[in-house]
């Protein structure tokens, strides 16, 4: 393996993010929309266009996950200053929802995003052998009752005593 000693001109002047103008930035102005309800509104109008509609759709025929899809909406429209972090967690849900029903209609058949796919999945093969040994088991109980009923003791109730109880 080599290793490189000549320096990297490409890196970043340290401090440079500091020059910049402050408010320069989409996301150091105040945003668009500060409510949920209004950027919920913007979604639904952007989202209901013919073209965003057909391109969801090539994006969800791919297999990308919907929480993917939902997240890299809301993280972009942050950075263009529309809203803020905050109302974008909050607005999430309705984009995943939107985003899902596109693929409904669409026919297509997406990954939510929200299962986990590391987590091993039980294999029927062991789900019919514990089925089959479940009903081998029931058919060797004997259901019939042999056993005499007991007579319930009857019990004293006894009188509460102490400083705090009732005198009748």
């Amino acid at each position: 393996m080599e290793i490189n000693n000549q320096p990297s001109f490409d890196a970043p002047i340290p401090g440079q993010s500091l020059t910049m103008e402050l408010g320069s930035r989409p996301w150091q102005s105040p945003p668009q929309f500060t409510t949920v309800d209004d950027t919920i509104d913007y979604y639904m109008e952007r989202m209901s266009s013919e073209d965003f509609m057909l391109q969801l759709a090539d994006v969800l025929k791919m297999g990308t996950p919907v929480t993917t899809l939902a997240n890299t909406i809301q993280l972009a429209s942050v950075m263009e200053g529309v809203h803020t972090v905050d109302v974008g967690m909050l607005v999430l849900p309705m984009l995943m929802e939107m985003i899902m029903m596109v693929g409904d209609s669409a026919g297509i058949k997406y990954d939510s995003g929200m299962t986990d796919k590391s987590k091993p999945r039980t294999r029927d093969t062991f789900i019919a052998k514990v089925i089959s040994d479940y009903e081998k088991e029931i058919q060797d109980v004997d259901l019939t009752d042999d056993t005499p009923e007991v007579a319930e003791e009857e019990k004293e109730i006894e009188e509460p005593k102490g400083l705090m109880t009732r005198r009748i």
